[in-house]
């Protein structure tokens, strides 16, 4: 029975997400940032390595992993950066006590009915 009831079903089915998709300038920081900090994490490790075994490379991989750490730090402020600042500009609408403004054109709508209004009462 439970064989037949499973077989009816679709077998792909899409699930409704809790959290909403991360705005693309917001990705693009965050991909980038893990690829860095993927690369400072390899050269940290073979840093490690060419030092224990010691190479004449261990020198030069420490430094450019020193250099890394600091660059990979940047790109995960980067992200959080680049989260802030698209939330200010667009706002978060997907809350009742939003406080995301509304849009200009919209702004501009409301100035411009009121000023007709006012030019027809004159």
């Amino acid at each position: 029975m439970e064989h037949e009831a499973r077989s009816a079903r679709q077998l792909w089915v899409e699930d409704e997400r809790a959290r909403r998709r991360m705005p693309d300038p917001v990705r693009a920081a965050a991909v980038r940032a893990v690829m860095i900090t993927s690369v400072t994490l390899v050269q940290g490790v073979v840093a490690f390595f060419s030092t224990v075994t010691g190479s004449w490379l261990a020198f030069p991989v420490t430094v450019s992993a020193v250099v890394s750490t600091v660059v990979a730090t940047w790109s995960v402020l980067d992200v959080w950066i680049t989260r802030q600042v698209w939330r200010q500009r667009n706002g978060v609408v997907s809350e009742p006590s939003s406080t995301a403004r509304p849009p200009l054109r919209a702004k501009r709508g409301e100035g411009r009915a009121e000023t007709a209004s006012l030019s027809e009462a004159a």
